[in-house]
């Protein structure tokens, strides 16, 4: 499934869901959430924390806690608003979608 667009929202809620968490934790969150349809490669996810960062609505920090050292990510206050106001926009988006082109279907059943 394409989710141009609409990542940093997918990021931005995995993270304001889980506190902190590090790259491969956001990766896992996203698939299982979304049952599969998500299953998006760490090269586009990573960069697009690190977008989300020098933006400001995301920091990192290193942790040591786990066999390894990895960076684990958080929303800054900036980023729980950025959050706030694209849902209200998704959210927006999806209803005048359903509007335009009606609900779903029921399923036909034999």
């Amino acid at each position: 499934m394409d989710v141009r667009g609409h990542l940093d929202l997918l990021l931005l809620t995995v993270l304001a869901d889980a506190g902190s968490a590090h790259g491969y934790a956001v990766i896992t969150a996203l698939r299982e959430r979304s049952e599969g349809a998500f299953d998006i490669p760490e090269g586009t996810v990573y960069p697009a924390l690190h977008r989300l960062e020098r933006a400001g609505l995301v920091v990192s920090r290193w942790e040591n806690a786990a066999p390894r050292r990895r960076r684990v990510y958080e929303l800054t206050s900036d980023g729980q608003v950025a959050r706030t106001v694209k849902q209200s926009e998704w959210r927006r988006f999806v209803t005048s979608v359903q509007a335009v082109i009606g609900p779903a279907a029921a399923p036909v059943t034999a």
